[in-house]
């Protein structure tokens, strides 16, 4: 018998039942960022990409797949999301994207925020490649999640 929460006592791939726990206030926070060439930073940053508005239809590109997250990974609940931030920062050569995802429910929304994080990077990627194709999407990671039965979790520093 397996004790792996997504394999049954045939080793088969299911769904975690998750009806006996208990609701409670979840949130969880991702983080990613793409590397980019200075003048492709900079057109992004000015609003002159090609393709428009750059953060702006990643911001809601991300979102939409938080909210979409069961879709994408099979064995993922489907939630009723209460909130999904998304927020960008310049560095060196880079743009970094933050997702918080937020419900009150009996799972966590870890994949949601970081699907919100990857799918947000791969849109910069999208609008800006006319610019620099050789930008590099790294650093997927969840920084923080709190609630659930096991607790609050940071990522070490």
């Amino acid at each position: 018998m397996s004790t792996l929460s997504h394999l049954d006592a045939e080793g088969a791939a299911h769904m975690v039942n998750v009806g006996d726990k208990k609701s409670t206030l979840r949130t969880a926070i991702a983080s990613g960022r793409i590397t980019m060439s200075a003048n492709a930073l900079t057109a992004i940053k000015n609003g002159d990409a090609p393709k428009g508005d750059v953060l702006g239809t990643a911001r809601i590109a991300a979102i939409m797949a938080a909210k979409k997250t069961s879709d994408l990974i099979p064995l993922c609940h489907p939630l009723g999301l209460d909130a999904v931030d998304v927020s960008f920062g310049y560095e060196d050569n880079a743009i970094s994207v933050t997702a918080t995802a937020s419900l009150t429910a009996k799972t966590g929304v870890e994949m949601e925020a970081m699907a919100a994080v990857s799918i947000g990077l791969l849109t910069i990627y999208d609008m800006g490649k006319a610019l620099d194709k050789g930008m590099v999407i790294e650093f997927i990671r969840l920084i923080a999640k709190t609630g659930g039965k096991s607790g609050d979790w940071h990522a070490p520093e």
